[in-house]
């Protein structure tokens, strides 16, 4: 399944300064029953979302309305417990394309990849300048540049840069899941073919 492109993204960001925020708190066990990558999105952080009745809580970042955006910042150790990969479809689905936070559980991060969503991992001093810019402006805005690798805020014109394996950073740029980088390479592997009769 291909997604968007993912070549630069200016945004303001929604914060959640919490630290080890496991799969099951992204998207609880009992909404994994879709086989489809939809839907998930009305479920993120379900729990701290809502109330037992389904009122949204008024004091969770996602009912907040002063914030909104597809960047969602949070604090280190994202992603960590179980490796489903309804964690990465619930956050997509909901509208983010780029996390950014100062550690990701591995599983995770290669999941968000899978989907379209671009895991930024910077320095514990990177993210504190960021939480602290989105606490002075509700609105404040990164920019997050994938060909240079790099994640800025608008504000203050700070800058960070960023690691990401180079396969994964094509099929970014591209909009490529695995599947996808190889269907584009259809004329490559038949030209390899022909020149190899058996």
């Amino acid at each position: 399944m291909a997604y968007d492109k993912f070549t630069q993204l200016t945004s303001p960001a929604v914060p959640l300064p919490l630290e080890n925020v496991d799969t099951d708190q992204i998207i609880p066990a009992r909404f994994l029953k879709a086989t489809e990558r939809k839907g998930f999105g009305d479920n993120l952080f379900r729990d701290w979302r809502y109330n037992g009745d389904d009122t949204p809580k008024a004091d969770f970042v996602l009912n907040n309305p002063q914030y909104s955006g597809k960047i969602l910042v949070a604090g280190r150790n994202f992603g960590s417990g179980s490796s489903r990969e309804h964690a990465a479809w619930a956050i997509y689905d909901y509208g983010f394309r780029c996390v950014v936070s100062s550690f990701f559980a591995d599983i995770f991060k290669n999941n968000a990849i899978n989907v379209g969503i671009l895991p930024v991992q910077v320095t514990p001093e990177f993210l504190d300048k960021i939480f602290q810019a989105i606490e002075k402006d509700a609105k404040a805005e990164l920019t997050v540049d994938l060909a240079a690798q790099t994640i800025t805020i608008v504000s203050t014109g700070e800058s960070e840069s960023f690691a990401i394996n180079g396969y994964k950073k094509h099929n970014l740029i591209n909009g490529y899941d695995d599947i996808d980088y190889l269907q584009a390479m259809k004329g490559e592997i038949a030209t390899f073919e022909a020149a190899r009769p058996y």
